[in-house]
């Protein structure tokens, strides 16, 4: 372990301190003190006078300086300036300043530190001390309870800082009072409280400098505060590498093993691999493969260990090696036999096989998935990682001999992934904004009893920067209020309701209120707590939605372009560096919240909101976005450990699907099809939709007395999903929790089914004429007698003669779909949106689905 040494100064009670040749010759300055009185007796033995001199030095924190005689002093922190009057501010050769030396009172008994006259030791030894790192911090420990105290070392203030420090494994971290800490792994990242994110000139950030309480009495292993070590040493490499060896070689390939390296200031990241001055390699562990060399060719090879920032070490000792002459062995090695799967989990598969035998020796294996080379090992076991839960893989194995013979493939083998759930999903949205006229909270999900029953929690939504076509975070700005506003959903986010809002004691998950102060707040602080409470809980933040979906064409559009908005996104909610607002966010703040993506592109290559951005070329780019996602969280699982999951909301219509999904492709990197169950039919808040019909929002098969030319529902949705090879266990259906009402309806058919009406009932919330959460909709729309549709499978409700009609989802209608979709193996339910349930419903769904 390195140990974090104090940042503490050693005290001197009486320094001579004089300056090199380049300052003043032979100045020195002697400090004495008696009682809480300091004196400075500055003194020159060089050969000629010396006008012009000034003492700086430290003094320990809250100590000031009073009643100075003969020199004035300005104080910048715990640094002090002392400028001699004038008439001791020349000194003549062999002369001092007695008896008119400088003195002045301290305001408790102390010496200063950090002596410098004209810039050079006081007392005249060595060189100038080196400048203080520009910011530091020191760690101290009482029992369990540790404290970090920052300082600045600087006459500017310091705006902003974090520590990130790492823990001995298994220890952890809480508690913290003065700042907020997220811990991965061993990883701790500690962010400021609002009022200590400000460090003054030369100050520190006491007395409110952070502490939390740790599970161990330890010292962090490393620490670094603002990117630089914590003591303000400089970065020291980690060792070189040693026992460079070659245990395998071949005609084109050389295998390479070393010792592990010992860190420097930072973890050991991983190791560059050189073939002579060019880098042949890049691993994570302490052994690597060479490819792509020439046969009978003597190669020098050496290793560099890299740290976490990217120092390098020393090279090891160099290796020579000769790769083997092809023209030695003509012969390959048997195939591996009785290729097995050994282990599975969602994301991957663990094979065995039985040796290979040759004449001349085994070099390695390959493991092909499909025709494509996934793993080469030296033993007889690999685990192929990277894959989708629910899918089926073909493996084979080729043994390779030490002159590149490669053998027969083996038998092939087909293993298909576990599910993402054991049993069944039960996906709920979560709204952003739900927290105002709702007054719907995360506590919520976690008092009607949702959140023991969910899988998981999409949050909605988030939206795309039209500017940089990056995530968006960081900004509150609502949205325009007419929705057929073609930009009404530019630039709009709720960073307040986000992460900034404080909760009440009423509000918040484990009844402890926000002070208002800390550096996570909001819904996202909230989740956190709530994934305490429920540790089995997966929240994943949900990308565009209706009115979000503006810019997806445009981050889809080329390959620049979505590695940078994946980029962008997987900071910001995977990683967690949210955008500092309101004295919130920060580096790493939001880091474990989010255990994935959910994409809501509504749609590719189709209509959607007004304004939306649409391209023939959207179907062919949204398989690449999702594929990109796809790649960069699974390459952030790598360093991780953990895997990342990626859903889609997708359009129950087949039209929307034939424009805008890949659906082959697609499904070798979505882990959810959450297949869109509702909105069929619908007034709309503003009429523009079906105003003078009514009919089914979410009915499960195709009702026969439909008038309308194209039909919708739950059965035709899914069936064009299964039709293109999806595996059921990947596609859940949505379920409404909400209605859809019309008013001024006419009498006839069932019940108002498929009747003249005159527009949107009046909705819960004036702004949204037409829509009512099931529970408000039972207890506020009086005299509507409940419908059940057994022939659609559908719920209904109608007030007579010229009233209200609503479609809905009750206990009924989700009995008929939960065992419909067990009938056709499905993953499970997903459900718009949890606000409009008070318990009722999420127990159906969750008894049922059992």
């Amino acid at each position: 372990m390195r140990r974090i040494p104090a940042l503490l100064t050693v005290l001197v009670a009486a320094l001579a301190l004089a300056v090199p040749a380049q300052a003043a010759p032979g100045l020195t300055a002697t400090y004495s003190r008696i009682g809480n009185t300091g004196k400075f007796v500055v003194a020159n033995s060089g050969t000629t006078a010396v006008t012009g001199w000034s003492i700086k030095f430290d003094l320990p924190a809250g100590t000031t300086v009073s009643n100075v005689q003969n020199a004035t002093t300005t104080r910048t922190g715990n640094r002090v300036t002392l400028t001699p009057a004038y008439y001791i501010n020349t000194i003549q050769p062999g002369r001092n300043t007695e008896p008119y030396s400088p003195t002045f009172t301290l305001s408790a008994a102390g010496d200063p530190t950090a002596c410098t006259i004209n810039g050079a030791n006081c007392d005249g030894s060595g060189d100038p001390p080196p400048p203080a790192a520009p910011v530091s911090a020191s760690f101290s420990l009482s029992g369990t309870t540790a404290k970090f105290v920052v300082n600045n070392n600087t006459d500017s203030a310091l705006a902003d800082w974090s520590i990130v420090f790492t823990l001995p494994s298994g220890v952890t971290a809480s508690g913290a009072q003065h700042g907020s800490l997220t811990q991965n792994g061993t990883q701790v990242t500690l962010i400021p409280a609002f009022y200590n994110k400000t460090v003054a000139a030369r100050g520190s950030t006491e007395p409110y400098s952070p502490t939390f309480t740790l599970s161990s009495a330890v010292e962090p292993v490393t620490c670094r505060v603002n990117n630089v070590n914590c003591d303000g040493s400089p970065d020291t490499p980690p060792s070189a590498p040693g026992g460079l060896a070659s245990p395998v070689k071949t005609t084109r390939t050389v295998s390479l093993t070393w010792n592990a390296s010992s860190p420097g200031s930072l973890p050991v990241a991983g190791y560059e691999v050189y073939n002579g001055s060019a880098v042949a390699a890049s691993v994570t562990t302490t052994s690597a493969t060479v490819t792509g060399l020439n046969p009978n060719t003597a190669y020098t090879f050496t290793v560099k260990a890299k740290d976490t920032r990217g120092t390098l070490s020393a090279a090891s000792t160099a290796l020579s090696v000769t790769t083997n002459n092809p023209a030695d062995d003509t012969q390959p090695p048997t195939a591996p036999g009785n290729l097995r799967s050994t282990g599975k989990d969602a994301g991957s598969v663990t094979l065995a096989w039985n040796a290979s035998t040759d004449n001349r020796g085994v070099a390695n294996y390959d493991v092909y998935v499909g025709t494509a080379v996934r793993a080469t090992v030296t033993g007889t076991t690999a685990t192929i990682s990277g894959l989708a839960p629910s899918t089926a893989y073909t493996f084979t194995v080729r043994a390779r001999d030490l002159y590149d013979n490669v053998s027969a493939a083996s038998a092939a083998l087909t293993v298909t992934t576990s599910d993402i759930v054991g049993g069944y999903a039960k996906v709920g949205y979560f709204v952003q904004w739900g927290i105002y006229g709702r007054q719907y909270f995360v506590r919520n999900i976690d008092t009607t009893g949702a959140a023991a029953r969910l899988t998981h929690i999409n949050y909605a939504f988030a939206n795309i920067d039209p500017v940089n076509l990056t995530c968006l975070q960081g900004v509150t700005k609502g949205t325009s209020p007419n929705p057929q506003d073609p930009n009404q959903g530019d630039g709009a986010g709720d960073a307040e309701a986000d992460y900034s809002r404080p909760m009440s004691a009423g509000q918040s998950v484990d009844g402890v209120a926000d002070s208002g102060w800390e550096s996570l707040r909001g819904n996202y602080n909230q989740l956190k707590k709530l994934k305490a409470k429920h540790p089995h809980l997966k929240v994943l933040i949900s990308l565009g939605g209706w009115t979000y979906s503006k810019y997806f064409s445009d981050v889809a559009s080329t390959d620049a372009a979505r590695k940078k908005f994946v980029t962008s996104c997987l900071d910001v909610y995977i990683k967690g560096n949210l955008p500092t607002y309101n004295g919130a966010g920060g580096p790493g703040t939001a880091a474990g919240i989010f255990d994935g993506i959910d994409l809501d592109w509504e749609w590719p290559g189709a209509e959607g909101h007004a304004g939306n951005h649409v391209s023939p070329n959207d179907k062919r780019n949204n398989t690449l976005l999702i594929q990109e996602f796809r790649r960069q969280l699974d390459a952030l699982g790598a360093t991780t450990g953990k895997r990342y999951q990626l859903t889609a909301f997708t359009p129950a219509d087949p039209a929307k699907v034939d424009a805008g999904w890949e659906l082959a492709p697609v499904g070798q990197a979505l882990d959810i099809f959450n297949v869109q169950g509702y909105d069929f039919h619908g007034a709309g808040s503003d009429n523009s939709w079906e105003p003078n019909r009514t009919g089914h929002a979410g009915n499960l098969v195709t009702d026969v007395d439909d008038p309308y030319p194209f039909h919708f529902s739950d059965e035709i949705a899914i069936q064009k999903y299964l039709d293109a090879g999806i595996n059921p266990r990947k596609l859940t259906i949505g379920l409404a929790f909400y209605g859809r009402g019309w008013k001024g309806v006419t009498a006839g058919g069932k019940n108002g089914e498929w009747q003249a009406a005159q527009g949107a009932a009046n909705g819960q919330f004036a702004e949204e004429a037409g829509t009512r959460g099931y529970s408000n909709l039972v207890a506020s729309v009086p005299n509507c007698t409940v419908h059940h549709d057994e022939q659609a499978g559908a719920t209904y409700c109608f007030q007579g003669n010229g009233g209200e009609w609503w479609t809905f989802d009750d206990t009924w209608s989700i009995a008929r779909k939960t065992a419909w979709l067990k009938s056709k193996g499905l993953l499970g339910a997903m459900i718009w949106e949890m606000s409009g349930d008070t318990g009722t419903l999420m127990s159906a769904v969750h008894n049922d689905l059992q």
